[in-house]
């Protein structure tokens, strides 16, 4: 079940980010455009998550260094949002260096973790995720958690592209992931969540 609910807005337009990507390339400026356009939005809601109101400038710097090394990507659409997923967190992780910003983490106590109920978890928390205030709940998660639930849900990607942006093996990447989805959705006031196995969040289908 968790293959079916795999975040579908970014991975819908995966074959037009692959070939405006390539086209882009060649040097068709128009097709950079659509590229951004399709990454932008799950791009600048990952480094709301992370840096919040300095997203922006930090996006900023983050396609200033993607439009400059486009040429040496290789790969997909899929790929692509990796790539530039990979080079947001760099930027950030910079901003917070200098900013001397460590992210917060949350003080729920561990026995809300472990609710059970007849909901999804993940698809209480697709359905919060697009607002504001979701986003700084999200802020509010442990580090690792945080990240993975954004490249997850707000980003698209899937399990292993998310492990290949943070470093980590993907199963430690979707037990992160599926953590910090319970406690979204038990903050969000979700009737219950279930205690889906995290070895099926995140895979891709």
């Amino acid at each position: 079940m968790g293959q079916q609910r795999e975040p579908r807005r970014a991975q819908a337009h995966d074959g037009e980010l692959g070939e405006a990507v390539a086209r882009a390339q060649e040097g068709d400026e128009a097709a950079f455009a659509v590229a951004y356009r399709l990454v932008q939005p799950g791009l600048l809601g990952y480094l709301r998550g992370i840096v919040g109101d300095d997203a922006e400038d930090v996006a900023s710097d983050a396609w200033l260094e993607i439009a400059r090394d486009l040429g040496r990507f290789k790969g997909d659409g899929a790929g692509f949002r990796g790539w530039t997923a990979t080079i947001a967190r760099h930027r950030a992780l910079d901003h917070l260096r200098r900013q001397r910003v460590r992210p917060r983490s949350a003080g729920l106590e561990q026995d809300v973790l472990d609710l059970a109920g007849p909901h999804s978890t993940h698809d209480q928390a697709l359905e919060a995720l697009s607002t504001e205030r979701a986003l700084e709940l999200v802020r509010s998660l442990p580090p690792d958690q945080a990240e993975a639930v954004l490249l997850r849900v707000v980003v698209g990607l899937d399990g292993p592209a998310a492990a290949r942006v943070l470093g980590k093996r993907p199963g430690a990447v979707r037990t992160a992931a599926h953590r910090g989805l319970k406690r979204l959705a038990a903050v969000l006031g979700g009737p219950g969540v279930t205690n889906e196995d995290p070895r099926t969040l995140g895979e891709s289908k």
